[in-house]
């Protein structure tokens, strides 16, 4: 696997993704691959599980800041045969630079506000993205007023931009992932500002 460090408190990349033991491997080798040299500066390593009656599903996204990009990587896997037996695993990324990116959104999470001091450790926090990327098109036929017609009339639908939005929370991941969240938040928002100014 190719090594991928950065120097901070919160630990490798590399690291990161073993703790998420979601085909770390594979992440890796997509990570490297697509910074083509580039170090990382700052990382964050999401895993997200749904249930679906008999079923769970997880899946994996990673946001690397390095120089003056910001690099999404996510990961899922799905049956690759009807019995179930083989598994599929689809990796999208997207090399965003940080000049395109619109807005960095951080929200926060505080338990016992009323009792609230600067030093208590936040208790979730929200981190959403924006940059001209990725929109999903819903289309339906058209129709007409007439109940009679039967013309083409075509489709119509709608776009909605396909913004980035990871939710951690130190009840669900541990403090230690909010507390990393957040800063890869603060550091993605400066490297956005630099490269706006």
């Amino acid at each position: 696997m190719t090594a991928l460090r950065w120097n901070h408190d919160h630990g490798s990349l590399d690291e990161a993704l073993r703790r998420a033991g979601y085909y770390p491997e594979l992440v890796a080798h997509a990570i490297a691959v697509e910074l083509e040299g580039r170090t990382a500066l700052a990382h964050l390593v999401h895993v997200d599980t749904h249930f679906d009656y008999e079923e769970i599903h997880r899946h994996i996204t990673v946001l690397v800041v390095a120089g003056d990009v910001l690099l999404a990587v996510h990961l899922d896997d799905h049956a690759a045969d009807p019995a179930g037996q083989a598994v599929l695993a689809q990796v999208s990324t997207e090399m965003v630079p940080l000049r395109s990116i619109e807005s960095v959104l951080l929200t926060t999470g505080h338990a016992h506000p009323e009792r609230f001091r600067p030093q208590d450790p936040v208790a979730e926090m929200t981190l959403g993205v924006q940059w001209a990327g990725g929109q999903r098109v819903d289309l339906q036929p058209a129709g007409c007023a007439d109940p009679r017609c039967d013309a083409d009339h075509g489709y119509t639908g709608t776009t909605a931009r396909e913004d980035l939005v990871i939710r951690v929370a130190a009840d669900a991941e541990g403090q230690g992932a909010v507390d990393a969240a957040l800063h890869f938040a603060r550091v993605l928002r400066r490297a956005h500002l630099a490269v706006a100014a």
